[in-house]
């Protein structure tokens, strides 16, 4: 059964009744963790396209470049954001009903995040609304401000780029420290790695484009202390 078809079966259980709580608790252990996890991001998703006022086309294309989506499951995939989109309750209440199925910082969290931040720019414009939003719901998953401001320089281009801070580390650390740090961001962010927490294969595009960032911000540093060596 595709990730799509356990969707639209979820879906159905909330016709049927069952509270979004109680589905988000029924599907936080693999491999159902997966499903959760692509729920999350387009239920809140639907809410930030929102927060700017208005949705456009490219932000709801903006799920089929984090999500490979294919053609006969379309249908599910925006009746998931329809739902979400017209459902009364806030994006606080989703986002602290799936914080609850992890813990605090988990990583798969950081990847749900990074799903949103995509979805933020692909109109070519991060709204201060949105900036907002996305800042409540890494306080509501407990994510630092430090790795807020990370994950925003990872997607945003408009947005201060430090490269020290997109690998979460001190300009002050050795050369040696930040080495281990980039290796132990590229094992975290293999997709392998990714699919393991909850990550679907489907949304693998999350892991190319963090690995860009890293990879940017790695070269960034060697180069700068080269030069500074040299």
């Amino acid at each position: 059964m595709s990730i799509w078809a356990k969707i639209t079966d979820a879906i159905s259980a909330l016709a049927r009744g069952e509270s979004l709580s109680v589905l988000f608790e029924r599907l936080r252990r693999p491999p159902e963790r997966s499903v959760a996890f692509t729920i999350a991001v387009i239920a809140l998703g639907a809410k930030m396209a929102k927060a700017d006022g208005q949705v456009t086309r490219d932000e709801v294309a903006a799920f089929r470049q984090v999500f490979h989506i294919p053609a006969a499951d379309t249908a599910a995939a925006a009746r998931v954001f329809n739902l979400a989109r017209e459902d009364v309750a806030g994006f606080q209440d989703y986002a602290r009903r799936i914080a609850r199925m992890f813990e605090p910082a988990a990583p798969i969290l950081e990847d749900l995040l990074s799903g949103l931040f995509h979805i933020a720019q692909a109109d070519g414009h991060y709204h201060p609304a949105e900036d907002e939003f996305l800042a409540r719901v890494a306080e509501i998953f407990g994510i630092s401000s430090a790795r807020f401001s990370a994950l925003r320089a990872t997607f945003i281009p408009d947005a201060p780029q430090d490269p020290f801070a997109i690998l979460g580390i001190s300009p002050e650390a050795s050369a040696e420290d930040i080495r281990s740090r980039y290796r132990a961001l590229v094992r975290e962010n293999h997709p392998d790695q990714m699919q393991a927490r909850g990550v679907p294969p489907e949304a693998v595009n999350l892991a190319a484009h963090k690995m860009a960032a890293i990879n940017r911000a790695y070269d960034e540093i060697v180069k700068s202390q080269t030069r500074q060596g040299g």
